[in-house]
C-alpha cells in the first residue's frame, strides 16, 4: 500500500494484516475528509504486536515512517492501538510528531471527566491490553474499564483471524452490544474510547446506543490534521 496523494500531511503506518478495511476504518482513505498517505509495514502482524509485544517491530516502523516523512508527511500514526507500547521509541526515532494509538487521548478524556469519571475502552483483545499499555498513553488505569471483542465471532474472524471478509452489520451489532454491556455494568463510565482502528465505522452506532462521547483514531487524527493545517481568520469587519 503506497502513498495516496502528494498533498497528505498525515502518514499512516499499516499493520501487515489481511483485513477488509471499510469506510471508517483508519486503513481506508475514504474515512478522512483530508488526504492521507499509507505504508504497509512488512512483517508487522497482529500476532507479533498484540500477543508477543515484539520490540523488533520498532525498526521496520521507523524505516517505513522515514519513507513517509521523505514523501512529505508531517505527522504519523498507525493502524493498531496496541502500538502505544512503542510510542516513546518511535517518537524518539522519527523527525515528526507520532501518534501511535487512539489510547493517547486517555489523559485528555480523563481530565474532562473529573476525578470520579471513568472511561470505557472497547478493545480488540481485552486479555492482552494491559495496564502497561494504558500507562504508555499516560492514562490512569484505575479509571479505565475494559471490554474486549476477542470473543465476538464476526469481529474475531474479520480482524483478529484475518479472513479477508467482513459483515459490517454483524460486527456493528457485536460492538454495540459490548458497549451497552460495559456501560450497564459501570454507571461511572462517562465516555467511550475505541482502541481498535477498525472500530470507527461503528462509533456513531455506539454513541446512539449509550448516549456518551465516543473517541477513536478519527477524533485524534482530526485534531492532528487541524493543528497541521491552520488557516488565518478573516479580518474583523
Amino acid at each position: 500500500m503506497g502513498i495516496a496523494t502528494e498533498e497528505a500531511v498525515i502518514g499512516i503506518l499499516v499493520m501487515d494484516a489481511r483485513i477488509r478495511r471499510i469506510p471508517g476504518d483508519v486503513g481506508n482513505p475514504e474515512t478522512f475528509p483530508f488526504p492521507v498517505a499509507y505504508r504497509t509495514v512488512p512483517g508487522a502482524t497482529l500476532e507479533r504486536l498484540i500477543r508477543q509485544r515484539d520490540p523488533a517491530l520498532v525498526q521496520p516502523f521507523v524505516s517505513c515512517g522515514r519513507e513517509l516523512v521523505r514523501a512529505g508527511v508531517r505527522a504519523l500514526t498507525t493502524t493498531c492501538g496496541f502500538m502505544v507500547l512503542f510510542q516513546d521509541a518511535l517518537a524518539r526515532e522519527l523527525p515528526v510528531p507520532v501518534f501511535t494509538s487512539s489510547l493517547l487521548q486517555l489523559p485528555f478524556i480523563q481530565a474532562g471527566l473529573g476525578p470520579g469519571g471513568r472511561v470505557g475502552v472497547l478493545t480488540a483483545d481485552a486479555g492482552n491490553l494491559t495496564a502497561a499499555h494504558l500507562r504508555a498513553a499516560d492514562g490512569d488505569p484505575s479509571r479505565v474499564v475494559l471490554a474486549g471483542l476477542e470473543g465476538a465471532p464476526h469481529f474475531r474472524s474479520a480482524i483478529l483471524e484475518g479472513s479477508g471478509r467482513i459483515d459490517p452489520e454483524a460486527v456493528r451489532a457485536e460492538v454495540v452490544r459490548a458497549a451497552e454491556t460495559l456501560v450497564a455494568a459501570d454507571t461511572g463510565i462517562r465516555a467511550i474510547l475505541l482502541e481498535c482502528s477498525n472500530l470507527p465505522p461503528y462509533a456513531a452506532a455506539v454513541q446512539a446506543a449509550v448516549g456518551l462521547p465516543v473517541y477513536d483514531f478519527t477524533t485524534m487524527l482530526g485534531q492532528v490534521w487541524s493543528a497541521l493545517t491552520r488557516r488565518p481568520y478573516s479580518p474583523a469587519a
